[in-house]
């Protein structure tokens, strides 16, 4: 398996755990969205999607089966987020929330994605 695209999200507030949104594409046949960039007490980690269950707990949607993919998926996603956050890639968007994530065009992405990939 391999992350062939990553886009990340920084989401615009300072002082929260949250640092950013990301999609990835596996074997360039198969997206996940909503990956979360969080800032934990050991660094940044990576958290799956996930959704609220009826008793207020989260259950991821998907995620990794072994330490492996999980290592994989996570040194893509936090590589694009340094990238971008370190000034490296040509456009920084800076977004407020998942639904704004949700709601940029894919085309206008994939195109701004191409340039610094």
């Amino acid at each position: 398996m391999n992350v062939t695209e990553v886009r990340v999200f920084p989401v615009k507030k300072e002082d929260d755990k949250l640092k950013a949104f990301a999609t990835i594409t596996l074997d360039d046949c198969f997206v996940v969205r909503d990956l979360k960039v969080i800032h934990g007490r050991t660094g940044l980690f990576i958290a799956m999607p996930s959704r609220k269950k009826k008793d207020g707990t989260y259950a991821d949607v998907a995620h990794p089966l072994n330490s492996e993919t999980r290592g994989i998926i996570e040194n893509a996603v936090i590589e694009e987020y340094r990238r971008l956050v370190n000034g490296n890639a040509p456009e920084l968007r800076e977004i407020s929330s998942r639904d704004e994530a949700d709601g940029i065009d894919d085309d206008l992405l994939s195109s701004t994605q191409e340039q610094y990939l």
